[in-house]
């Protein structure tokens, strides 16, 4: 049969890591979905073995619909590696209103033994670009029968948190049961953005002297305090700045600055030390394109500074020409042009 390739709540079609990829659910994947559920059937919400015609009926009457709906009780995916099918799961029982889903999830099962834990990291990793980049989920969670310790193991390392212990909540072979559920929170909607003043001049100042974050600006020379406090205090009452800080309800994350140049406004930002490679700075960079949606964005990254070339990639900029400042190549990205 004829089978949807794309969700039409989900215009993008493959999410990526590596050598694996998380992609929309396959119709011929179907049969061997059928095998591994009927052999893990003991930790799944199963009541009896599938049968062909039973999967079969399922992917055309059921799961084809869930191409074209606006708002589907669920999304399944194909989890590949080198293409090849090891795993399938999605996002089942979603809650549009309050913003939330279940995660469901096998693999092959010869490859449990060997594979478990580093198959089940990779795969919660891609389904959080889909779940929390693309769908803007809040909150997305584990419900587990307390049968596979091992699975605990995994979905914390993934930087899930136990929320919950249902006591005695099923029946298996004649004795009750716990049910774990497990929890992880999109950390774009624990990030508040607000305008700067001069009360955040010192944040600024020190951000701007950070080792790193001189390498790879414009000008890499360190600033004095004096200079700081001239250049910030026109910064935050010029018409053609726009400066902004993220934070947490704990912390102070990062900052973020556009200024006007022509039609454009370029941009730049920061993320504290302590927080960098936690994905920070994508969130702030798509914070604001939210934000300043009829703006025209441009961002200026030096030669080398791969962590920002992906950011900004991953955030819907375009490539353009390479430029040169004080002897420097810069990468030029692009967004919202007319």
């Amino acid at each position: 049969m004829t089978f949807p390739s794309t969700y039409k709540i989900l215009p993008q079609r493959k999410f990526s890591h590596g050598e694996f990829s998380l992609i929309p659910i396959r119709y011929e994947d179907r049969l061997l979905i059928m095998q591994w559920r009927n052999e893990q059937i003991y930790h799944l919400r199963q009541q009896e073995p599938l049968t062909r015609e039973a999967q079969d009926k399922y992917f055309s009457e059921v799961v084809a619909q869930l191409f074209e709906k606006e708002q589907p009780d669920q999304l399944l995916f194909s989890f590949l590696k080198n293409d090849k099918l090891i795993g399938y799961g999605g996002l089942v029982h979603i809650n549009w209103k309050d913003r939330n889903a279940e995660i469901s999830f096998i693999i092959n099962t010869e490859l449990e033994k060997e594979y478990f834990e580093e198959y089940w990291v990779i795969y919660l990793k891609l389904l959080e670009q889909a779940a929390f980049e693309q769908l803007q989920l809040h909150k997305i969670y584990t419900y587990a029968f307390d049968l596979r310790p091992h699975l605990y193991q995994a979905v914390e390392r993934a930087g899930f948190i136990k929320e919950a212990i249902l006591k005695e909540h099923y029946l298996f072979e004649g004795s009750f049961r716990n049910v774990v559920i497990h929890s992880k929170i999109n950390k774009a909607d624990a990030l508040k953005m607000r305008k700067a003043g001069m009360e955040d001049m010192m944040l600024y100042f020190d951000w701007a002297n950070d080792e790193t974050t001189r390498q790879n600006a414009i000008h890499t020379s360190q600033i004095s305090l004096e200079e700081h406090r001239s250049w910030f205090t026109k910064k935050i009452h010029d018409k053609d700045s726009k400066l902004f800080v993220f934070s947490t309800d704990e912390n102070d994350i990062g900052q973020l600055r556009l200024d006007r140049d022509g039609n454009d406004w370029i941009i730049s930002y920061t993320v504290d030390k302590r927080f960098r490679g936690q994905g920070w700075g994508k969130i702030i960079v798509q914070q604001i394109i939210r934000n300043f949606p009829q703006l025209s964005m441009k961002a200026l990254v030096k030669e080398g500074n791969i962590p920002s070339v992906k950011i900004f990639e991953r955030c819907g900029f375009r490539r353009g020409k390479n430029m040169e400042l004080d002897g420097r190549k810069f990468l030029v990205f692009t967004i919202h042009e007319e």
